[in-house]
């Protein structure tokens, strides 16, 4: 599904540098910018959630009470579909946008409390903190290639978490997360390791695997956890560096075909997380026969 966010091409259209974007499967799209000596206006029909990155201290809002400023690193602004926002860039700012719809609100809501208001109601919110969103762009979006599919898994895992956390303390609703106590049915838990295991080439989304197991993502992540004590995503990656590591050593297959039997697109982002699992790369193992 393919979305068209308004205050994305507005962007696009200004002195904004894009860096590098990724649109996830369910619609929800990324986008990390670099803007500077610039004046924006931004209304949109859809969400904007912005965490600034780096810099943005000479960044003002306009007010009725004229520009204020209030900008920074982990600072973050929160711009509800339909509000109008005028922005005036003064010096460097490095951000990161997170673009969604009232559907992928619904979506969430229906997935996690299997429930759904006639609609959510998002609070605007400028240069304000909240650790919680900050420590999921900076460990899971910030850190991961958006451009591997082998990381898409944790992207989209991470934008999951956002959006309940955006449901249950910035809208009318303010939703309690349900209560997760126990790990997944032994069952389920052998079908999903093996669909995980036939999978490990393609570019698993937290959504397909909660569909492999008949249950919602939040529930699913939560339940996977408790049973394998680790994240979904990481033992994706466990595994997908331990089929590595098997070709590697056992098969004259090219490296590029490993990293492709791996769900790595790109031989150079494969060869980084295999150094960094376990100490060498892929030629390097190969090259020492062990």
């Amino acid at each position: 599904m393919s979305e068209t966010y308004g205050t994305f091409e507005t962007l696009r259209q200004q002195n904004a540098v894009l860096r590098d974007t990724v649109a996830l499967n369910s619609g929800i799209q990324l986008a990390a910018w670099f803007n500077q000596n610039d004046t924006v206006t931004v209304q949109s029909d859809h969400h904007t959630l912005s965490l600034y990155v780096a810099d943005g201290y000479e960044s003002y809002h306009k007010t009725p009470y004229g520009w204020k400023n209030g900008g920074g690193p982990d600072r973050f602004c929160l711009m509800p579909k339909d509000s109008e926002s005028s922005w005036d860039i003064r010096d460097n700012l490095s951000f990161v946008h997170l673009y969604c719809t009232d559907e992928h609100l619904r979506e969430t809501g229906e997935k996690i409390w299997d429930r759904s208001p006639t609609s959510f109601r998002l609070d605007e919110k400028t240069f304000a903190t909240d650790d919680k969103i900050t420590a999921l762009y900076r460990h899971f979006l910030l850190d991961a290639d958006w451009q591997q599919q082998a990381n898409h898994l944790a992207l989209s895992s991470a934008t999951t978490l956002l959006l309940t956390h955006l449901i249950q303390h910035y809208t009318n609703a303010q939703w309690q997360l349900p209560k997760v106590t126990g790990g997944l049915a032994p069952f389920v838990l052998r079908n999903v390791l093996a669909y995980m295991e036939a999978n490990l080439a393609q570019p698993l989304t937290l959504a397909d695997l909660a569909q492999e197991a008949a249950l919602s993502e939040y529930h699913f992540a939560r339940m996977f956890t408790l049973s394998m004590k680790m994240a979904p995503h990481q033992y994706v990656m466990q595994r997908r560096m331990a089929r590595a590591q098997e070709l590697v050593r056992h098969s004259a297959l090219p490296l590029t075909e490993i990293a492709l039997a791996c769900g790595f697109s790109s031989a150079s982002h494969f060869s980084n997380r295999f150094k960094s699992a376990l100490g060498m790369t892929p030629s390097q193992l190969r090259a020492a026969g062990k």
